[in-house]
């Protein structure tokens, strides 16, 4: 058990190595499919999960989550799926299920998500459910703390109505207040919407310090994120009700797998020549084992990672410390000074360490 906590952890924070090519919702708004792609060997996993809760004694809550995963191959291409439990289809017109999945791709042929000027992309899809052959095309135009959406979807058949062709117009925007905050709306619509139910959202984006993951807390009456879902709004009792929800986003990047399938060769790093390695400290369960030592002046210390994620020694004062230290891998310091040397590990502050030098 507590092997596959760690393996959980190391997929959920990320490597000094590893980098953030994580979607990120500090550029998407909540009912927008946007420009992203995956990096390749990259598998993106977003939880979005919408609620409404019903007036009266029994507070009966109905909820509406969306699962999404695609996976990245080659340059600015995508393949994926989403399955929504609860769709707008559930609702009426003589529907026999409300689980609502959709196949799709994403070709990003122009740009990149984030990059100054403008981002084009095209997304072809299929949902099972209202056994719809589907498309969006999106545009993305990003100015310093601004990025402005645009999407044109085509529906060949509409959930709930079987054989309505459909297209429909979608615009949004994000604007990043900080490094870590921004905020977002959109609304999308049905050229000959049903009942004239715009779909709409707003949020609040955040986007997690030291990490490739982004929370958003969501107010919207689109009750899925495909490309129909996101474009009727929900009105069951003949009004449009307001969900309020959630969304995280999560990449897994599949090399951090690699430990599995085979045991990579040990490596050393750092110098000592000369030196004795008088005091050994094992980095394990994201801590260090040992966090207070005591050597003489001229000795050396070793660490050694046990943990599946790669690790840190950083010195808090101006000694030099080491680059990420990988899974088995291990670092000698000489210590040339008396004193005493605070030390943590950078992608994980937590973990904290003495050496007092004599």
């Amino acid at each position: 058990m507590k092997r596959v906590l760690l393996v959980l952890l190391a997929l959920a924070i990320p490597s000094a190595t590893v980098p953030l090519g994580a979607q990120s919702l500090l550029y998407r708004a909540p009912n927008m499919g946007g420009t992203w792609a995956p990096d390749a060997g990259v598998v993106q996993f977003n939880f979005l999960h919408r609620f409404y809760v019903y007036p009266g004694a029994g507070h009966f809550v109905e909820n509406h989550p969306t699962f999404t995963l695609a996976a990245g191959f080659g340059r600015g291409i995508a393949f994926g799926a989403r399955f929504a439990t609860k769709s707008i289809v559930g609702t009426g017109a003589g529907a026999q299920s409300s689980n609502e999945t959709e196949v799709f791709a994403r070709w990003r042929f122009f740009g990149a998500e984030g990059r100054e000027g403008f981002t084009v992309a095209f997304a072809p899809a299929y949902n099972l459910l209202a056994k719809s052959v589907d498309g969006e095309a999106s545009v993305d135009w990003t100015r310093g703390p601004v990025t402005l959406q645009a999407a044109v979807r085509g529906v060949n058949r509409e959930l709930g109505t079987p054989g309505e062709h459909q297209v429909a117009l979608a615009g949004g925007f994000v604007a990043r207040l900080t490094r870590y905050i921004a905020v977002s709306g959109d609304v999308g619509s049905f050229m000959a919407p049903v009942n004239g139910r715009s779909a709409w959202s707003v949020a609040l984006n955040f986007l997690i310090p030291g990490s490739p993951h982004t929370f958003s807390l969501q107010a919207s009456n689109a009750t899925s994120a495909t490309i129909q879902g996101a474009s009727i709004g929900y009105a069951p009792t003949g009004s449009t009700l307001t969900l309020y929800g959630f969304e995280f986003t999560i990449p897994l990047h599949l090399k951090r797998f690699s430990p599995w399938f085979h045991k990579p060769a040990a490596v050393v790093l750092g110098t000592a020549a000369g030196a004795t390695v008088a005091a050994d400290v094992r980095m394990d369960a994201f801590q260090f084992r040992g966090d207070t030592i005591r050597i003489a002046t001229g000795q050396a210390v070793r660490w050694t990672n046990a943990d599946p994620i790669e690790h840190t020694v950083t010195f808090d004062g101006t000694e030099p410390g080491s680059p990420p230290i990988p899974h088995d891998g291990s670092y000698v310091h000489r210590f040339d000074r008396p004193g005493t040397f605070t030390y943590h590990c950078t992608p994980h502050p937590f973990m904290k360490g003495v050496v007092i030098v004599r």
